[in-house]
């Protein structure tokens, strides 16, 4: 790991004491659905983007969410976890991504739909996934705003924002300037934060998922075909879906469920 990323990361403050309760509660599989919901209450902001998402037509429930229960029922407890762990990484982490020309909402906006397409699509192909896969979805992008406060107290901004308009490779320029990708900070970024070691794992290898022990190849692989269908550096476009067509057929998974996932996300 570059050293400049090395101290950024190891300066970083840790999370919210609810997060650690959340992510608890999580974890036990004797723990209830009201259990979480008391948590999630205390959490105002947590308890606005919840409500907020569960009525968007993003994720495509059927009826109107009125209170936390009845989100945290509909959405699980993997995905109520990335929820809290993405408004976490919002409050403690300074957030400019002009360097890779990214508004903070655009990547909010991105890192949402990563969650919805997954959601959509691998609640269809093995559930037991999602533990892992929900909250993972949610976080790809966190690696990017580590490099991009870096790269603006380095005054590299403008140089790295140009190659990146010049490269085919977002993941190349990253690599160019830091020696790691983005994927590789964010895993750096989770374990500093003692996050579960196979979401970790998952993480860093969602560029590169033939790379990653057999065991976490399965959940890279996934977080690999969302991203490139729905990019962070450019619009969702059938070129982008395609590509992430040609890796569903590659893995031998269900063209349809993702056809299908990919439809409904559009549709939203």
């Amino acid at each position: 790991m570059n050293k400049e990323l090395e101290t950024g990361i190891k300066s970083l403050p840790p999370l919210p004491e609810s997060v650690g309760k959340i992510q608890a509660i999580c974890n036990n599989p004797d723990a209830g659905i009201g259990e979480l919901a008391a948590v999630v209450e205390k959490d105002p902001m947590l308890t606005a983007n919840l409500l907020k998402a569960a009525n968007s037509p993003l994720y495509g429930f059927s009826r109107e969410i009125n209170n936390i229960t009845q989100a945290v029922s509909l959405f699980g407890m993997a995905t109520v976890k990335g929820f809290a762990l993405a408004s976490a990484v919002r409050t403690t982490m300074k957030i400019d991504l002009s360097p890779y020309g990214l508004s903070t909402e655009n990547f909010a906006n991105v890192s949402q739909k990563h969650n919805a397409l997954m959601m959509h699509w691998y609640k269809k192909v093995d559930s037991s996934m999602m533990d892992v896969l929900s909250p993972a979805s949610f976080l790809l992008g966190v690696g990017k705003i580590v490099i991009a406060n870096k790269l603006l107290e380095g005054g590299k901004d403008k140089e790295f924002l140009q190659k990146i308009k010049e490269s085919k490779s977002v993941s190349d320029v990253e690599d160019e300037f830091f020696g790691v990708d983005s994927a590789d900070v964010a895993a750096a970024v989770f374990d500093h934060w003692r996050f579960e070691p196979d979401l970790v794992e998952a993480i860093k290898f969602s560029n590169e998922p033939k790379k990653a022990d057999s065991d976490i190849q399965k959940y890279a692989l996934a977080l690999n075909i969302v991203k490139t269908a729905v990019p962070f550096h450019s619009p969702s476009s059938e070129e982008t879906r395609n590509k992430a067509m040609d890796l569903v057929e590659e893995s031998k998974l269900d063209k349809e469920l993702f056809k299908a996932a990919i439809t409904k996300l559009e549709d939203s």
